[in-house]
């Protein structure tokens, strides 16, 4: 009996299929998740989200967010997702010095503490996205 994984960011789906079992990264450490799981809701830590498929394993960064399990469907609500294939590391370097410098700039000026959250959680992507990607 297979899980059904979802993970949904504020610009749509960023995964939906058929898995076997799901890894995911919360505030307690890591959780793995197999098929009849007891419902469970639990915050997303930014980090990697491993999937196990027909196909091999699918590995995802992923930043803050929630995750709830319930009738053999995981669904993820995150701020953002990558597939670990998709990764251009020049660019997300590029992304991360550009997000750390707006932010530092934003700090020193008071900006509103709205925008630096925003800010802030560019930045988080970006060095969670090298992270997981100099893993594989």
């Amino acid at each position: 009996m297979p899980l059904t994984l979802e993970i949904v960011t504020p610009e749509g789906k960023a995964f939906n299929g058929v898995v076997q079992d799901v890894v995911l990264p919360t505030e307690r450490g890591e959780i793995n998740v197999l098929p009849g799981h007891q419902p469970l809701l639990t915050m997303v830590e930014p980090g990697e989200v491993q999937a196990t498929m027909d196909s091999g394993r699918e590995y995802l960064a992923v930043d803050k967010g929630f995750a709830r399990v319930q009738n053999d469907v995981v669904s993820i609500l995150t701020e953002g997702a990558i597939n670990v294939e998709e990764i251009d590391l020049n660019f997300v370097e590029n992304a991360r010095q550009k997000a750390e410098d707006a932010l530092k700039k934003a700090r020193e000026e008071g900006r509103d503490p709205a925008e630096v959250e925003k800010l802030e959680s560019r930045a988080r992507f970006a060095i969670t996205q090298q992270l997981v990607k100099k893993r594989h």
